[in-house]
């Protein structure tokens, strides 16, 4: 008699799932995205504006996961996916976060990091090569088990939380504030209070800045008491983000003003060089290495899982269901998480990683709120839900859709690309159905 395979091992609580949601959204976006933001929206009330409106649709997004995972505990977004549609649809989102979205997210974070590291170490190598070998030092703690890597992450993500709250004390205290009058001449035109044509560009990246929530969702097979530690922690976790995002905002608009923060490519840099002289150069470029790092850290972590949870479902290689037997580590499933992003890393390009990475993301957050309609309540909970549902949750479907479709316009080619990958799982599952002689599957009702 064939001996059933060991499970995932429950060693993580609601901290952990609070600081793994952090990790999954705070990356070096939040020292570079304000810029971009500014340049967007160019008026002090549209920046604000757009910030507040994104941590309200991301919280929103919070609140749609943590009722989800109420519902069903089981196999973070893809067994919800599975569960509400049809296990096609589940196949689809783990084939395009292997190809696409998880993979090129771990991608583009190392080539980030090799960029700032690369230049203060020794010899001339290249920042692939540092980023290449971050994920593969990543991969090996987590091959020691969740704890292990789940304790990694969570320093990382203090590390990185205490750099942009020191970030926001030098803008708010010891920074010269921004003064209007000095900078207005009488041959510019004041802009308008609210611009909005620009206002939507901008909550473009806002909501990118804010995407990766859901990956705390992938842990859930290792998280104590599921059904209430994930839902505490996306909502907490999501609430301490928004926080630090609208500080950095905050000092951003105080020491530079809407123009200044338009008009540089590095805010954080220039905030800590008006705070602090030269020292503040040093200062961001360790803050976004921590901070690069540290997603990195957290993609590492929970991304593997979604492949674990497609393998115990019989939709891929059996393989990579395998638990170390000490460790109780998916290691077959991380080693195969961390070559595909060393692939992607090693072929491309960081804007174009991106491109592919943003539209499949709200393409899955879309159907995600959609879910919510189609999967029944737990009859044994009160309790939960959504404040506002259906009405928020359609808002937040509504935007997801709305990046989707900016995402197309913005950068055709590469989401074309995604959306052709994505398409290939469906003749790929019923193949991978056929051959394994499983026949078709029925939808879930």
């Amino acid at each position: 008699m064939r001996r059933p395979l060991p499970g995932l091992a429950r060693r993580l609580n609601g901290f952990d799932a609070t600081l793994i949601v952090m990790g999954g959204v705070v990356g070096a976006g939040i020292f570079v995205n304000p810029s971009v933001v500014a340049a967007l929206a160019r008026t002090t009330l549209s920046i604000a504006a757009a910030w507040i409106l994104g941590g309200i649709i991301a919280l929103i997004g919070a609140f749609v996961f943590a009722e989800l995972a109420r519902r069903q505990p089981n196999g973070g977004l893809y067994g919800y996916l599975r569960d509400a549609y049809h296990p096609v649809v589940a196949f689809s989102y783990g084939w395009t976060a292997l190809l696409v979205s998880q993979s090129g997210g771990m991608a583009a974070a190392a080539i980030t990091f090799g960029k700032y590291l690369a230049p203060v170490t020794p010899g001339h190598v290249s920042e692939k090569f540092w980023g290449i070998a971050a994920i593969v030092i990543l991969s090996s703690i987590n091959a020691f088990g969740v704890r292990d890597g789940s304790n990694v992450q969570n320093a990382l993500m203090l590390l990185r939380g205490a750099a942009i709250v020191a970030l926001v004390v030098l803008g708010a205290f010891f920074a010269p504030a921004w003064h209007a009058a000095a900078h207005v001449t009488s041959a510019a035109p004041a802009p308008s209070p609210f611009v909005l044509a620009g206002f939507a560009a901008a909550m473009i990246p806002v909501l990118y800045a804010y995407d990766g929530f859901q990956t705390a969702a992938f842990v859930d097979g290792e998280l104590r008491h599921p059904r209430r530690t994930l839902p505490i922690g996306l909502v907490c976790g999501m609430l301490l983000v928004i926080a630090l995002y609208l500080g950095v905002t905050a000092v951003g608009l105080r020491v530079l003003g809407a123009e200044g923060l338009a008009a540089t490519t590095t805010p954080a840099f220039e905030i800590a060089r008006r705070a602090i002289g030269s020292v503040g150069g040093t200062f961001v470029a360790l803050a976004v290495s921590l901070s690069t790092l540290g997603f990195l850290s957290n993609q590492v972590l929970t991304s593997p899982r979604i492949y674990y949870a497609m393998a115990r479902d019989g939709t891929f290689f059996s393989s990579v269901a395998r638990v170390h037997p000490k460790t109780r580590a998916p290691i077959v499933a991380i080693v195969l998480q961390g070559a595909a992003a060393i692939v992607i890393a090693a072929w491309g390009r960081y804007e174009q990683i991106l491109n592919y990475v943003v539209a499949m993301d709200f393409v899955f957050f879309a159907l995600a709120g959609v879910a919510l309609a189609r999967l029944p309540k737990p009859s044994d909970e009160r309790g939960g839900g959504v404040p506002g549902h259906p009405w928020t949750t359609g808002f937040f479907v509504l935007a997801s859709v709305a990046v989707v479709v900016e995402s197309l316009v913005a950068a055709p080619r590469d989401t074309v690309i995604g959306f052709v990958i994505l398409g290939s799982a469906v003749p790929i599952y019923f193949v991978w159905r056929r051959w394994r002689g499983q026949g078709p599957s029925p939808a879930t009702s």
